[in-house]
């Protein structure tokens, strides 16, 4: 089998496995000028408590390092976007309605991994949200988008509401060109939207990140914050509800990111008065165990006191 069609075959089951894009990135070193922007970025102390991205910078930037005898970086995009969605009450982010996405994604890598090695055996692992990987870096240098003003990975004609994942694999496939072009062109909708100036024009600082703060920080909640927060206790979408390429966002064909009956049922007193056991039953595998109950608690607390 020749590279180019490992190529083919690997992205023709990529979308038979419900992934919405898939391209193929050379594994190499990252350009000197992205790496030296994120630990720049790292050194100014813009990534908050996140510590672990001060971690693992050679591997990084290098996912030879990583994963080592990988040739290719296969990378898939999964949509996320949930058909059931009443922003006007207490919510929670798009992303985190549905079962933990680490798992869904990772579990589709594998079976993608098990298609390709019954017609060409290869070595390998998968990631989503997992690793030092600079997945909109490769996502990108794979053909799948560009990384638009929000920091989001920008899908032509999809939108922004995608996970990111990863095979490392040590065959040697046909690579996609990379996604050169911006759309943004001179909009600016989601700096104009981002309610506590996250998003700048001079970059990112995730300090003040609605998403950070009420997913990373492990603190008391800034002062005030509930004000800026509006509905949302968990995450925040508005730098992504404000982009106008999700005018062509599509609900997901994902039934695992269906949101349960349970966490549709709420409304905004049953969320001031949840309990733990309720916590534990809407959220079993679901990414927003990472939070914790009382840290949730917290975040809702913010917003009704606001």
């Amino acid at each position: 089998m020749t590279p180019k069609e490992l190529s083919s075959y690997i992205k023709s089951e990529a979308l038979r496995l419900g992934f919405a894009v898939c391209g193929i990135a050379k594994a190499e070193a990252v350009a000197p000028e992205d790496s030296s922007f994120t630990e720049s970025w790292v050194a100014e102390g813009k990534n908050g408590q996140m510590s672990y991205l001060e971690r693992n910078t050679e591997k990084r930037n290098n996912p030879k390092l990583l994963v080592p005898g990988c040739n290719s970086i296969v990378c898939v995009a999964l949509n996320y976007n949930p058909k059931a969605y009443d922003e006007n009450k207490l919510h929670l982010s798009r992303y985190a309605q549905g079962e933990d996405y680490h798992k869904v994604v990772k579990d589709k890598l594998y079976m993608l991994m098990r298609k390709i090695n019954e017609i060409k055996p290869v070595k390998g692992r998968a990631f989503c949200d997992s690793a030092p990987l600079l997945e909109r870096y490769w996502a990108q240098k794979a053909g799948l988008g560009w990384i638009g003003k929000n920091h989001q990975l920008i899908i032509p004609n999809a939108g922004t509401y995608f996970f990111l994942g990863e095979l490392l694999i040590d065959a040697v496939t046909e690579y996609d060109n990379p996604y050169i072009e911006n759309h943004c062109g001179h909009c600016e909708a989601c700096i104009d939207n981002c309610p506590t100036l996250a998003l700048g024009r001079n970059g990112f600082d995730a300090r003040r990140c609605l998403a950070y703060l009420t997913i990373e920080h492990r603190e008391e909640l800034p002062e005030g914050i509930g004000e800026k927060m509006g509905k949302c206790f968990y995450g925040c979408d508005r730098c992504q509800t404000a982009c106008p390429h999700n005018r062509f966002a599509k609900p997901t064909e994902t039934i695992q990111f269906t949101p349960k009956q349970t966490l549709l049922a709420m409304n905004d007193k049953d969320w001031t008065i949840l309990t733990r056991e309720q916590y534990d039953n809407i959220f079993a595998n679901s990414a927003v165990d990472y939070c914790g109950y009382e840290q949730l608690k917290r975040n809702i607390k913010a917003i009704i006191k606001k």
